[in-house]
């Protein structure tokens, strides 16, 4: 059968994980003279801004709590594999007008994405337990599509991608170890979709922070968790030819005579709805691919999901000051693997 030339993209950028934000600052280990006067001198200290709401309360008991206003810049690298569904594919040309039309004897292998990402995040601690942040940036996206059936054929395609969120955290302390659960919702648009591509992530962490003796503001933080990612599982979008198939001069005799193979092999045995498919949808493709004709579009539709929900992060934070935060996490137990690394600018307001 003819191959499969077209672009999936699942933006693990979704990735966002901008979430864990000076949490750490709830609940830490005192060490030291040098720390008890600075909780000391936190008691006794007006808290005269605005947020985060009730910051004069959390004072009057002894506890830090983080620069209410922040500016994060994230840069994330990501790999996972995604499965397909539910495929649809249509084709123009200067001879055909072919629209999206169900196919349902395609068979994938294994299909993974690569996102490189970057992004800025703002955020504001509106109350001393909750967080909201923004999500802006943009990166780029590398899918591999592996065709087995009805002929083994692979897509390999990169685009850019811009993405815009927002999302909130809930954070606090229990004895010596601080926590952290947070969600965003993301709209991740690549260069060959029609509609930007929806991601929800929820992240929990669990964490221990270690401050230095002689130097209250300063600490290292340690945490464990898991990272659920989802996104909508209907794309729709369009490639041209030469974008799906790179090398399409060299590969076209086999890919055709491959196709020839399987029709011969095949066609009888399908059902009528499938053989209106492989007459009106695969031979026009197949006819631009014997031409070499890298023009035409192929239009496709499917559902599309990470293949693998959740997955498990370590980490790690080092605060410099009450102003600078930097930190690195990555995704190692799973089938998704990430990496992460940020600073993180915090303000009073």
């Amino acid at each position: 059968m003819k191959k499969i030339p077209f672009k999936l993209l699942v933006f693990g950028l979704l990735l966002f994980f901008a979430t864990y934000s000076s949490v750490a600052q709830y609940s830490s280990i005192d060490v030291g003279k040098k720390h008890q006067e600075y909780r000391d001198s936190i008691k006794n200290t007006k808290y005269d801004y605005i947020f985060p709401i009730w910051g004069q309360k959390v004072y009057e008991k002894g506890f830090d709590i983080p620069f209410p206003a922040g500016l994060m810049a994230n840069f994330v690298w990501m790999d996972q594999n995604i499965t397909i569904d539910n495929m649809q594919l249509g084709f123009k040309s200067d001879n055909y007008d072919v629209p999206l039309t169900p196919v349902d004897f395609i068979e994938f292998g294994e299909n993974s994405n690569t996102s490189y990402a970057y992004n800025v995040r703002p955020d504001l601690w509106v109350l001393p337990f909750f967080n909201v942040y923004g999500l802006f940036g943009g990166g780029s996206s590398n899918t591999k599509v592996n065709l087995v059936a009805p002929i083994e054929l692979g897509s390999e395609v990169e685009q850019n991608i811009t993405t815009k969120g927002f999302g909130v955290m809930f954070a606090g302390g229990v004895r010596k170890m601080w926590f952290s659960v947070d969600a965003n919702w993301t709209w991740n648009k690549p260069e060959l979709l029609d509609d930007p591509v929806r991601v929800k992530v929820l992240g929990v962490r669990v964490g221990k922070t270690f401050k230095f003796k002689n130097r209250p503001q300063s600490n290292f933080a340690f945490w464990i968790g898991g990272m659920r990612t989802k996104m909508d599982a209907e794309t729709r979008g369009q490639i041209s030819l030469g974008e799906a198939l790179p090398g399409l001069e060299d590969r076209a005799d086999q890919i055709v005579s491959d196709y020839n193979d399987w029709y011969a092999a095949n066609y009888d045995d399908l059902n009528f709805a499938q053989k209106k498919v492989v007459d009106e949808v695969f031979d026009p493709i197949v006819d631009a691919i014997d031409q070499v004709d890298g023009t035409s579009i192929i239009r496709y539709g499917m559902d599309k999901q990470v293949q693998q929900l959740w997955n498990g992060v370590v980490g790690g934070q080092y605060q410099l000051n009450k102003r600078w935060q930097f930190r690195a996490e990555g995704g190692i137990i799973g089938n998704r693997k990430s990496f992460l690394v940020s600073a993180n600018y915090r303000f009073l307001l």
